[in-house]
């Protein structure tokens, strides 16, 4: 019996740990970053390094912060004066081999979950300084701002369109071929990319819905996959592994 074969659309630098997962579960994995992220040094960021000693909380969103901030600040995350919140397993590990301490991780692991944990604890009059990509969701800093805290955001890395796009087209003539048993995507973005690249919209999401298997990883990336009439599933905890597991379990059916 062949092994189901399937696709990775999250950023190269990030889905060594989900083809590690696929091929452990019996599974090939096809690799077609839909999305590329590139750290930066920009001006923002090194304004918010420079008021190190004025944060109250510390927002980590994703495991590419951290990265950026250790390649061009790495003094930055030494000796931190402030509280630390994170997004997600993975950044919390990843801070923590910096040797810092988190303070408060949600239980879902997205923007809205982190909020809810901020006004659960009544935290407000506080300056919190976010360091993210740019083509974030605003809905963190504005809420945050609605509980009467100050944000100050940073720019650590930038979010790209797929360098290697002929990658995805093979992927495409693959889902076309019947080649794909599943895809998955990890944020809104890696959906978007990947429909900015497809030719036949249509086609490619009714093959997405009848043809194979299409899990995300949580509700908000549900949500674009929502907009082209995808169907999709995802698992009760928004992480790769948890993802992969929900993946195999609805072959295995």
């Amino acid at each position: 019996m062949s092994k189901p074969v399937i696709a990775i659309t999250r950023p190269k630098d990030r889905a060594k740990k989900a083809c590690e997962i696929v091929e452990k579960l019996g599974g090939e994995a096809f690799l077609a970053p839909t999305l590329d992220l590139e750290p930066v040094n920009s001006q923002s960021l090194k304004d918010l390094v420079a008021k190190k000693d004025e944060l109250d909380w510390l927002i980590f969103t994703s495991p590419t912060t951290i990265v950026s901030l250790k390649k061009f600040h790495p003094d930055f995350l030494k000796d931190l004066n402030c509280k630390l919140a994170v997004i997600g397993n993975k950044t919390g590990k990843l801070a923590e081999k910096q040797g810092l301490t988190v303070d408060l991780m949600p239980e879902e692991f997205t923007a809205e979950g982190l909020i809810e944990e901020f006004k659960r604890q009544g935290i407000t009059g506080k300056t919190i300084g976010i360091p993210r990509t740019a083509s974030a969701r605003p809905i963190l800093p504005e809420e945050l701002e609605k509980l009467g805290n100050k944000v100050i955001l940073a720019e650590a890395y930038k979010s790209l369109f797929p360098m290697d796009e002929k990658a995805v087209q093979n992927l495409i003539g693959k889902i076309e071929n019947k080649e794909i048993d599943a895809i998955t995507f990890t944020s809104p973005l890696t959906v978007e990319n990947f429909f900015e690249i497809v030719d036949d919209k249509e086609k490619i999401a009714e093959l997405l819905s009848n043809n194979l298997l299409t899990v995300c990883i949580g509700p908000i990336t549900a949500k674009v996959l929502d907009k082209y009439d995808i169907a999709n599933i995802y698992p009760n905890t928004y992480t790769v592994p948890d993802m992969m597991e929900l993946l195999f379990e609805e072959l295995n059916r």
